[in-house]
């Protein structure tokens, strides 16, 4: 093969890893609102009936009733969301259900919150596990939170509701 059938098959392998790759980050981005998937969200209301499908049509196989927490987006149809929590159960919920506001699940017992991103900083508070916190930002090892009027710091590991590499103002 001479040095133009070279470049020319090098230009093909190109063209069709990038055309691969584009189709591969098209899968990170849902269909209808063209933001990540998955991605974190909230529910806004103290209750929401998580469905089979999504429609109303389908049956209610459990309700969420806790305002604020935090869960998982993994696609989406039309005006619906199939989400899960922390322990992986999900299903189908109308969008007006959800809220874009970061919230995150305490995962251990007695997490320091402290006044400062610095584990030798004053300690504002203890968070008991399963208290859901509201996420003002994160780097790469902190979140600062607030939860009934203490705001403080805490590590990102011990919180669900964000990705270990997730950083956001």
């Amino acid at each position: 093969m001479n040095s133009t059938g070279q470049v020319r098959l090098a230009s093909i392998v190109l063209g069709v890893a990038l055309a691969l790759a584009g189709s591969a980050l098209a899968l990170d981005r849902g269909p209808v609102t063209n933001l990540p998937l998955p991605r974190f969200v909230s529910l806004k209301t103290g209750e929401g009936n998580v469905r089979r499908g999504p429609s109303l049509t389908h049956r209610v196989d459990w309700i969420f009733t806790r305002r604020g927490m935090p869960l998982e987006v993994i696609g989406e149809y039309g005006h619906w969301r199939r989400v899960r929590d922390r322990d992986g159960m999900g299903g189908w919920v109308h969008y007006s259900l959800l809220s874009g506001s970061r919230s995150g699940l305490v995962e251990a017992d007695l997490v320091p919150l402290h006044a400062r991103a610095d584990a030798g900083a004053p300690v504002n508070a203890r968070l008991e596990a399963g208290v859901i916190v509201a996420i003002d930002r994160c780097t790469l090892d902190w979140c600062r939170v607030r939860v009934e009027g203490v705001k403080g710091w805490m590590v990102k590991q011990g919180l669900w509701g964000v990705r270990a590499q997730e950083v956001f103002d």
